[in-house]
């Protein structure tokens, strides 16, 4: 260690000859060249401009020797370590001056939209500064009124006081000028329209910060491509905010832990800086697509969550069905371009999870009111809050056909909420099909080796033709073969040919991914 922090044993390290000093010894390990530097100070070194340092030499304590004396070792130790203190405090020094700065840089927070969320966020954000302005934009006078006069949201925290720094407005222009960070709280559906009305007063580099999950019906798009299409800006900065949290929850100050994900690192950590606090924990990320549409699918998956509880089915039924939904969830983001391990992580499973299992979810409540036996118009007009998975359930047929998923639980709440079926049947649809789950590998005893909508060229489809396929049993007939595309894997797999007892003429066959297979045909 102590060679690491001494520069004259460093400087040979960036000489700009192509072969090292003689002074360094060199060792393979992991397949990798490491250079371990040699104790000899007396020798002139070379620095990485080329140039030779010809200070003194370092004079040689015999002290400093373990071998001379016992008390040379605990010395360069205590240097170490003195050295290491330093760059740990310069390092913490450094992290804590970097958040302070942004705060101290932001001025202005805009929120768009005065629903529970947003209003939970604008109390959030404005505590973590005093001089911060906090402006709330918000459609409802009413609301309006109650939140500049009483400091609380009459409509959804009536009893909960807003700090004193958070004000709102009708007016757009107002609310938007100067920010410096806005926080929309939209529902999707709406975001796009309302965007669109607001978008010449939006500053092209304000950074954006969605709340909102969910995907837009009719295109598919997710926030991330609704907000800089609605602006008329490709480059707007956008940031994705999600993860396990509650309102009410944020309001009472509890612990809480989410995601921002954002394509700009910087930005990412821009944002975790303004929003992170005591109780309040944020990660970072890059994997937007995951984020969002882990968001946006946990809420149709709540409903169905919800549906098994209105019917009394059981907790076991209940595990069941929300595993198959997270798998299903993984297997249509991973399409999409996601990460598995965020799918996995915190702005997935741990969103799942608070949606599913816990009565304060809006989703749920749907599905446990739908499950009961209530009409779906009926709870939509009885609730003052929007249930995104509603609209996103939509959206979730469409996803599965584009992308070539098998979705069965997220498909059947579609289907329910479209009245295409009732709980009760989509139930027992569900008894009668098996588990499904896409193979990630293929080996010679998987007989899902040609997908269904597999075609040859003489367009006879793989479904008729597997009932007609054997295996060969040795180890002869397996064969290298290229990247399966349609997996998640990207390694080389070994495949097993395949004997089809026809008359078909000596053709091969093209799996989904382009995965040319070889194929004998017995006459």
């Amino acid at each position: 260690m102590a060679a690491l922090l001494e520069p004259s044993l460093l400087n040979p390290l960036f000489s700009s000859n192509s072969h090292p000093p003689r002074n360094l010894g060199l060792r393979k390990f992991q397949s990798k060249p490491i250079f371990l530097p040699l104790l000899s100070p007396s020798k002139p070194c070379a620095s990485s401009s080329g140039t030779v340092d010809h200070s003194p030499p370092l004079t040689e304590n015999p002290n400093n020797n373990p071998e001379n004396a016992p008390d040379g070792r605990k010395d360069r130790r205590k240097v170490v370590r003195v050295a290491w203190e330093k760059l740990v405090r310069w390092s913490r020094s450094w992290r804590s001056k970097a958040k302070t700065d942004v705060l101290e840089r932001t001025k202005k927070v805009v929120v768009l939209g005065g629903g529970s969320f947003g209003t939970a966020m604008a109390a959030h954000v404005a505590d973590r500064k005093d001089q911060l302005e906090v402006t709330m934009l918000v459609r409802d006078p009413y609301v309006c009124q109650t939140i500049n006069e009483s400091h609380c949201n009459c409509k959804y925290f009536p009893e909960h006081k807003l700090p004193e720094n958070v004000v709102a407005t009708t007016d757009a222009k107002t609310a938007l000028l100067g920010a410096d960070f806005c926080l929309h709280a939209v529902p999707v559906q709406f975001s796009s329209s309302f965007l669109e009305g607001i978008s010449e007063y939006v500053d092209p580099n304000l950074p954006f910060i969605s709340l909102s999950k969910g995907l837009e019906l009719n295109t598919l798009r997710m926030m991330s491509q609704i907000i800089p299409q609605a602006l008329g800006n490709p480059r707007q900065p956008f940031i994705a905010l999600s993860g396990p949290s509650f309102a009410m929850e944020l309001m009472k100050k509890l612990p809480t832990a989410m995601v921002v994900a954002s394509k700009d690192k910087n930005l990412a950590r821009a944002a975790q800086q303004l929003i992170a606090s005591k109780h309040l924990r944020i990660s970072t990320s890059s994997d937007v697509t995951g984020v969002e549409i882990a968001g946006a699918l946990k809420n149709v998956l709540a409903i169905a969550a919800g549906i098994v509880e209105g019917m009394n089915l059981g907790n076991n039924s209940m595990a069941a069905l929300v595993a198959q939904g997270c798998s299903e969830i993984r297997w249509l983001a991973t399409k999409m371009g996601a990460k598995s391990t965020t799918i996995t992580g915190l702005s997935g499973t741990g969103d799942i999870m608070l949606t599913c299992f816990v009565n304060l979810s809006r989703n749920r409540t749907v599905g446990v009111r739908l499950g009961s036996g209530e009409k779906l118009d009926d709870i939509i007009s009885s609730m003052n809050q929007v249930a995104e998975g509603v609209s996103t359930a939509g959206a979730v047929i469409a996803l599965a056909q584009k992308y070539n998923v098998k979705m069965p639980v997220l498909t059947a709440v579609a289907r329910i909420i479209d009245n295409e079926l009732t709980p009760k049947i989509a139930v027992l649809e569900s008894k009668k099909c098996d588990s499904y789950e896409p193979r990630q590998d293929l080996n010679k005893f998987n007989s899902e080796v040609l997908q269904s909508d597999t075609e040859s060229p003489l367009n006879s489809l793989a479904a008729s033709i597997r009932s007609e396929i054997k295996f060969y049993c040795s180890s002869k007939g397996f064969m290298t073969a290229e990247n399966f595309t349609g997996s998640t894997h990207s390694r080389l797999m070994l495949i097993p040919s395949i004997l089809v007892v026809s008359l078909r003429p000596r053709v091969p066959v093209l799996s989904p991914g382009r995965l040319l297979l070889r194929i004998d045909f017995k006459s």
